[in-house]
This record gives C-alpha cells, structure tokens and sequence, in this order.
C-alpha cells in the first residue's frame, strides 16, 4: 500500500527510545518517511492526550489511507481506532507490529513483525 499509493502514509506510534534503541521502518525505497508520533508518553506511558490533534494537524487529509504500527500491534490498533473516532476512513493497523510478540526464547523480531519479515529498517 505505500509503495501503491502516493497519499499512503505509515504512522509509528512507539517512543523515542524505541525509536533510537530498536529501530524505525525505512521508506526511502517508497519516497517516504514515517511519521513518528508516539501513542504514549515515556517513561509513564501514559496517553499522549494531544495525539489525535497532533496527527490531524499532521495529516489534514480524512482519507488518507495510514498504516499504525507500535512494537507488537496493541498500541498501533488503539491509535487506529481513535483516529477512525475521529473521521478518518482508512486508518490500518499492522497487526504484528514493528517486532512482533515473544519468540521461544522471549525475544523479539523474530518471529513476526516488520523486522522478521526482512522489510527494510534503519537504526540511529
């Protein structure tokens, strides 16, 4: 979809240190860049309470279509939800997120995920 679609956008809602530590989704081979804004605030991990305003201001466009990604899709299908509540129509979340759940040996990306499907990433 954002390789098909020049209003595609993909929206990264972990935080900063995931972002730094893990690693981010790279679009550069799609002309793009992800938009990072996280779902919640860290360390507290409370809800970013201006998210939905913070992403209308970003993307004006009600029909857009925007893929949410979070680490392992919880986070991504909230941010999802909210801004369908808020009249975007084509709001997506990638189910398996960034890096996907726990593996046998209780680590991630590599079982699932952005990561583990070999889709292109970049680290800071």
């Amino acid at each position: 979809m954002l390789a098909r679609d020049a209003n595609a956008l993909l929206v990264d809602v972990r935080t900063r240190p995931e972002w730094t530590f893990v690693g981010v989704p790279d679009l550069t081979s799609v002309g793009k860049m992800p938009i990072l804004l996280s779902w919640q605030v860290f360390p507290d991990m409370n809800l970013a309470t201006d998210f939905t305003q913070r992403l209308a201001d970003a993307v004006p466009s009600r029909e857009a279509p925007i893929l949410f990604l979070c680490r392992s899709g919880a986070r991504s299908r909230a941010a999802a939800a909210a801004m369908a509540a808020q009249g975007y129509s084509r709001c997506f979340n990638v189910s398996d997120g960034f890096e996907g759940n726990l593996d046998a040996d209780r680590h991630r990306g590599q079982a699932a995920g952005w990561k583990a499907a070999g889709l292109p990433w970049m680290q800071d």
